[in-house]
């Protein structure tokens, strides 16, 4: 498994942004990992870069299901003995008004847009770390509304775009708490709005005009993973390319360390792989 090439994965890389940002590391010379649903477009996407002199596989997972999490972990970490850069780009927008749950049976957005990511990125620590330096990105909204730990799952009063937010709003939280964890280690985690109502499947979905690019997103997104002045610079949250403020939640320690022991719980990891329980 000799392998040279910086490496990165990317979830939710077969369309819209994560596509553009995928295609954009391969012609930087990263060995791209794309996850995705869809083999016919995933296999589009690895000819695509490999015509462009690129190296890239294909990753088939659905990140509603735990099982299938921890199957993509487990298939990275048979491809590759290294991992610069992950990437926690799949979701689901607010379009919907019934409420959905996941294989688990989470609260479907919660699911997908959180809880895959924080069990992905839990399991895949370990690679991250021994390729040091490395850089997590978690792909977030400015739309945000604060976690009610009291209805975590969305019981009562749902509705997609409240789902859609905390959603959004818990991987905030998730990339502060874990940067404080990974203090000294090597590895940096950041999160970002990558652009306002993008040219996306998820934004038409949702019965709205896009007002910017895929390609706009694709850059904020690529600032957090390439660029030298985020060297060594972790915990932070981006609108586009600026440093920015989230949800006043995000920097409540008390709510972090709920959402942690609650997410470990979900996730099934036992307590003690968290160092600051």
């Amino acid at each position: 498994m000799a392998e040279s090439k910086r490496t990165a994965l990317i979830t939710g890389a077969t369309d819209g942004v994560g596509r553009v940002v995928a295609w954009r590391l391969g012609e930087a010379g990263f060995h791209v990992l794309a996850h995705g649903r869809n083999q016919e477009r995933g296999a589009s996407l690895v000819a695509e870069i490999a015509k462009a002199g690129g190296a890239a596989d294909f990753l088939h997972a659905d990140l509603s299901s735990l099982a299938e999490v921890r199957a993509l972990a487990a298939d990275v970490q048979q491809r590759t003995n290294r991992l610069d850069l992950l990437i926690n780009n799949a979701g689901i927008g607010t379009a919907g008004g019934v409420r959905e749950t996941s294989a688990d049976g989470h609260e479907l957005r919660f699911a997908v847009n959180y809880l895959s990511g924080f069990l992905l990125t839990r399991l895949l620590l370990p690679l991250l770390k021994t390729s040091a330096p490395a850089r997590i990105v978690n792909v977030s909204s400015a739309g945000q509304q604060a976690i009610d730990f009291a209805d975590m799952m969305l019981t009562a009063g749902y509705s997609g775009v409240r789902a859609y937010r905390q959603s959004k709003l818990a991987q905030i939280l998730f990339t502060i708490d874990l940067a404080e964890e990974l203090e000294g280690s090597g590895v940096t985690v950041n999160a970002l709005h990558p652009a306002t109502y993008m040219n996306t499947t998820m934004v038409r979905r949702a019965g709205v005009t896009p007002t910017s690019t895929v390609e706009e997103g694709a850059e904020a997104i690529l600032n957090l993973a390439l660029s030298p002045a985020l060297d060594n610079r972790s915990g932070l949250y981006f609108n586009g390319l600026r440093e920015s403020r989230a949800d006043a939640q995000a920097y409540d320690a008390e709510a972090r360390a709920r959402l942690r022991a609650l997410s470990l719980r979900l996730a099934g990891l036992e307590a003690a792989h968290d160092p600051m329980e």
